[in-house]
Formats: structure tokens, sequence, C-alpha cells
């Protein structure tokens, strides 16, 4: 079966940096298309950053170029290097794919930006 299993969350002062892993399993990753969702307390989940299976990269505006989404299809991974993090980023990070019409998402891992 399908398994997203995200990692690397924790607590980081305002301009610092971490980095998020997403393991998956169960299907055939170098296939698909990977994204990074978040959720802060109060708001609705929102798309960060997507990869496809060529590599093309997209970002929402709210990023401003201090994220970056890659993968290791050797792996079966997909991260996020996040840099220059601020408070407002704090949020749950969230590993999802879209398979055969099916959206499949991780149980998340918690990112908190202290000021």
């Amino acid at each position: 079966q399908v398994q997203l299993v995200e990692s690397g969350g924790g607590l980081v002062q305002a301009g610092g940096s971490l980095r998020l892993s997403c393991a998956a399993s169960g299907f055939a990753f170098s296939s698909y298309t990977m994204r990074w969702y978040r959720q802060a307390p109060g708001r609705e989940r929102e798309l960060v950053a997507m990869i496809t299976s060529e590599g093309r990269r997209d970002y929402t505006d709210s990023i401003e170029g201090r994220f970056t989404i890659s993968r290791d299809n050797g792996r079966n991974t997909v991260y996020l290097q996040m840099n220059s993090l601020k408070p407002e980023d704090t949020a749950v990070y969230y590993c999802n794919s879209f398979i055969r019409g099916r959206a499949y998402w991780g149980q998340g891992t918690q990112v908190t930006v202290s000021s």
C-alpha cells in the first residue's frame, strides 16, 4: 500500500534552516508529482511546493525563494530545504501525491519557528 512518511521537523529560531524528508513506498515514485503542503493552526492547508516526475518545480509566492524542493528517485524520497525561516512558517508540513485519482498524505511533521 501507498505510504508517505515525513520527518525532519522541529523547533528552530527565526532565520534558521530545516530539511524535511518524505519517504515514499508502495507506488512507482519516480513517475509521480510530489507536493509539500502545510497547515497552520486555524488556517486551511496550503500548497507550498511541488516537483514533477521530470523535475520541474513550482512554489507558492509566500516562500519567496527561501525553500527548495528536490527528489531522489533512487531513495524514493522528496525533500524540502527551508532556509531563512520565519515565525509565519510555523505549521504542520505534509507530503502528498495523487496516485490513480486518489490523494495520499503523510502523517505530517511539525515545524515551529520562534521569534
